[in-house]
């Protein structure tokens, strides 16, 4: 928190930072902002939950998408190289969302957690490529096929 007060005529004037969080597939993320207020606006206690915050001027190329439904390992396997672009003059964090449908029905969610190359903070003006690799048992789940809906970059910082 920063403070400032000016003569007597001017109002004080704070800097306080206000905890956000948005939820994706029951995953939640963090994202602060920086707000000017007077100096007896009450300090934020709880986070407010928000829409995830996208990041403008971001592009996506689709390197490489591939499904095997049965690998003869009794497994099915995903692969993907995804080459997320920022196209800001400076540098964000966050954090990829896929938007997949599976056997016809749509879910959204992130597989950072679970790739090579997360691509969690973008460099300005640059790319990252959002690697991805895993086999899943077909004990688990049959799952026929997958396909790529769209790709967004949710900001956390």
């Amino acid at each position: 928190m920063i403070t400032g007060c000016g003569s007597s005529d001017d109002e004080c004037i704070k800097t306080v930072s206000i905890p956000q969080v948005y939820f994706v597939n029951n995953q939640s993320y963090s994202y602060n902002i920086t707000q000017e207020v007077p100096c007896d606006f009450p300090e934020p206690e709880t986070s407010v939950q928000i829409t995830p915050p996208k990041l403008d001027n971001f592009s996506y190329e689709i390197l490489n998408f591939n499904f095997n439904p049965d690998t003869g390992n009794n497994t099915s396997r995903l692969q993907f190289e995804i080459k997320l672009q920022n196209n800001n003059g400076y540098v964000i964090k966050g954090i990829p969302i896929l938007t997949l449908k599976i056997d016809g029905i749509e879910f959204t969610g992130s597989y950072s957690s679970n790739a090579s190359f997360p691509c969690y903070q973008l460099e300005a003006n640059s790319d990252c490529i959002l690697t991805y690799d895993k086999q899943s048992s077909l004990d688990l789940e049959q799952i026929n096929s997958i396909e790529l809906i769209k790709v967004e970059y949710y900001l956390t910082n």
